[in-house]
This record gives C-alpha cells, sequence and structure tokens, in this order.
C-alpha cells in the first residue's frame, strides 16, 4: 500500500450556486421585492459581522453562462454551521426565487507533501491559508477536480517521493501567478462527488485562462488530472444587489 499523504484542515466550504426564476420574480409587487432584497442585505449583515470577528468568510459572486446566476462561498468552523447557513438562506424571500443549480461541499486543506520539522499550526502563514478571509477579487473561477485512478495512470499507487516531487514541480507553476492569482483548495474526499474543489480569486479573468491552460502541461494535471464543470463569474458588490434584482 502506497503511503498516504497527510493533510491539514481548516474551515469547512460551501460552494452554493443559485439560478434566479426570473419570471416568478417579476410576477412580485416592487415593494415585495425590495422587501425580499432588504431581507437578504440583513443576512449579508450577519455574515459580515462573523467575517469581521474572523470566525468565518463568504464571497458573492455572479455567475457567467447558463450554469447559475449566482454564487454564494461560505466558510464556517464546522459542518453544522454551513448547514445551518443554508437553512437560514432557504428560509428567505428571496430564496423562493433562486432554483438550486450546483452545490460543493468540502473542507480547506493543505496537503503536507513537503517535509518540515516545524507544526504547521504554529505558523501564521499556514494559519491563514488555512482559515482564510476571501478577497474582494473582481473574477472568481471555480472547479471541482479528481486525481486519476485508471490502469497505470493510478495516482494513489505511486510511491510518496514521486508524488513529492510532480506536486513540487506542479506547485511551482502555481507561485508563477503569485499576486496575480489567490487559489484555495478545499478536500471533498468522502464530502461530496469530486475528491478536490480549486477556487481561483484574480482582478484578471484571464489569469485563470493562463494559470489552468499552463497547468495542463505539467504531469500533474495531464496524466492524472480529471475535472469537473468550471464556473467562472464576476464580484457582486452588495451595494450592485438591488441593482442585479431590478425589474423595469
Amino acid at each position: 500500500m502506497s503511503e498516504a499523504a497527510k493533510t491539514l484542515e481548516g474551515w469547512y466550504s460551501l460552494h452554493d450556486f443559485r439560478a434566479i426564476d426570473w419570471t416568478s420574480w417579476k410576477m412580485l409587487s416592487s415593494d415585495e421585492r425590495q422587501a425580499a432584497i432588504h431581507e437578504f442585505l440583513s443576512l449579508l449583515d450577519k455574515w459580515n459581522t462573523t467575517q469581521s470577528e474572523k470566525k468565518g468568510s463568504h464571497a458573492l459572486y455572479t455567475v457567467v453562462g447558463q450554469k447559475a446566476d449566482f454564487m454564494l462561498m461560505i466558510l464556517r468552523p464546522t459542518l453544522e454551521e454551513i448547514n445551518e447557513i443554508e437553512n437560514e438562506f432557504n428560509k428567505t424571500k428571496l430564496a423562493e426565487y433562486t432554483v438550486p443549480t450546483f452545490s460543493y461541499v468540502s473542507v480547506v486543506e493543505l496537503s503536507n507533501y513537503l517535509p518540515s520539522d516545524q507544526d504547521p499550526y504554529q505558523s501564521p502563514e499556514i494559519l491563514a491559508r488555512l482559515y482564510p478571509i476571501l478577497p474582494k477579487a473582481k473574477h472568481v473561477c471555480f472547479y471541482p477536480m479528481d486525481k486519476r485512478r485508471q490502469g497505470n495512470d493510478n495516482w494513489y499507487m505511486l510511491p510518496m517521493e514521486d508524488r513529492r516531487n510532480m506536486m513540487r514541480s506542479h506547485g511551482m507553476i502555481g507561485r508563477q501567478y503569485a499576486g496575480k492569482v489567490k487559489q484555495i483548495i478545499t478536500g471533498s474526499v468522502g464530502f461530496d462527488d469530486y475528491e478536490w474543489g480549486v477556487t481561483l480569486f484574480s482582478d484578471d479573468a484571464l489569469q485563470f485562462k493562463k494559470l489552468v491552460y499552463e497547468m495542463r502541461f505539467d504531469e500533474v494535471s495531464a496524466r492524472y488530472g480529471e475535472f469537473g464543470s468550471f464556473f467562472v463569474g464576476n464580484l457582486l458588490e452588495e451595494d450592485r444587489i438591488a441593482q442585479l434584482l431590478h425589474i423595469n
């Protein structure tokens, strides 16, 4: 049996993708729509307080294309809190006029492929990565992925040293995009249909294409990577929520 990589876990994560039922939303009176928007903004205020206390984080993005209209990404210390927030949103008036299109449950993860003599939980840098405050970048890209387990291309049958060397090379590509793309890896083995979720943040959406494309040529992706659907979108500031939901 090959040696399993040790992982470090931080906050639990939920990616919640919704489509807006515009036909039903238009049938509401202006006052009803404003009340629903106000209720949702009050919920965001509550989440903002939690974030300011560094007890979790959240991000809200519109989604380009037909896979969804917007994405909520929620980070919290426990799976129970994630579930509570999911139900809290589902009970709002706005949620009545949305249709769930996709969701992803995972936990912020760092793979400990690189040896270290230091207790990782004593490192401020590691803690910042395990318990991140999500950035207000202009754009987001999310996709789930697996490591291949077929025939000779079975990642999990490779010796630890081979995996460590390949992940070191893989990581060097990502470091070239430091300052351009912020990456959050969430582990989902046993939680959802894929093994990892990758969330990328950037002020330049083209950096997503460049980074993912370059990584395609690295052996970790070219030989062992399998990918799910990609979701890309734009930051939805709170003061633009009413504009998004406005009906003439």
